[in-house]
């Protein structure tokens, strides 16, 4: 079996700051890591892999060189085999323009048996990539997947979180599986790995190597643009009532009245 678990790599959100003034992001001194969901995502893989030692798991991302870095981090978590899809045509990529690029990725790689992906990334929170993939690799797809139940016979059986429950769902393979934090606790990398994944090689495509036309990817082939970031602005202190519930009460409607809310 051959598993092929899309990553990438993000700004670490916790340290993310906002020019006020050009409303774009400062990346400077903003440390890079493994998107969390995709995280969760590898871990499923790594799971089947340890069932079975046949199974090869292949991960990969689209971005600048340096997120070989985070391959290699996944490499050393288990992976066998790293590709980066690395390419200025590839640049200015909305979420439509992302999965044509991924998706030519994975038929370059000779396809999967399973394609796993997190639910979202924490840069652009719009869970779009994945079903998009899945949408022109023409696969089913199953989205917030927090339980795989069961793999055999063709099929994959899992659980798929709802907000206020879950549903089970048996799909063929191969398929696309989008994966949320609940699934699994990532485990860390293998110190007997690290080593062999600094010196591993990373496979670096362009445009040309997958197939692409410039102008079906990229910012040239991105319906959606961005054309301002901004973080709202502060809100003013609370303030905290004392007193009898009528009391509170009474000092509450007040305070609406002076605003005019009431």
């Amino acid at each position: 079996m051959k598993i092929v678990v899309c990553v990438k790599q993000v700004p670490d959100t916790n340290e993310v700051k906002i020019d006020p003034v050009k409303g774009t992001l400062i990346r400077d001194g903003v440390p890079s890591i493994l998107n969390p969901d995709d995280a969760n995502a590898l871990e499923a893989a790594l799971q089947v892999k340890d069932e079975d030692q046949d199974v090869e798991v292949d991960v990969l991302t689209m971005g600048p060189p340096q997120a070989s870095y985070m391959l290699r981090e996944c490499l050393a978590m288990g992976a066998d085999n790293a590709y980066l899809l690395s390419d200025r045509a590839f640049g200015g990529a909305d979420t439509c323009a992302t999965s044509t690029t991924i998706a030519a990725g994975i038929r370059k790689v000779g396809g999967a048996d399973l394609i796993f992906a997190g639910r979202q990334a924490i840069d652009g929170d719009t869970a779009q990539v994945g079903p998009q993939v899945a949408e022109r690799l023409g696969l089913p797809v199953v989205t917030y997947v927090q339980k795989i139940q069961s793999m055999g016979n063709g099929t994959v059986t899992v659980q798929r979180q709802l907000e206020d429950g879950y549903e089970v769902i048996e799909v063929q393979t191969p398929c696309v599986l989008t994966c949320v934090k609940e699934l699994n606790d990532p485990r860390y990398m293998n110190i007997g790995r690290i080593v062999d994944a600094c010196k591993a090689e990373i496979t670096v495509w362009d445009h040309n190597d997958v197939g692409l036309d410039p102008k079906d990817c990229g910012l040239n082939a991105s319906p959606t643009q961005v054309f301002r970031s901004f973080t709202p602005p502060a809100k003013g202190k609370g303030e905290m009532l004392a007193g009898t519930i009528q009391e509170m009460s009474a000092a509450l409607v007040g305070k609406l009245k002076e605003k005019h809310y009431l």
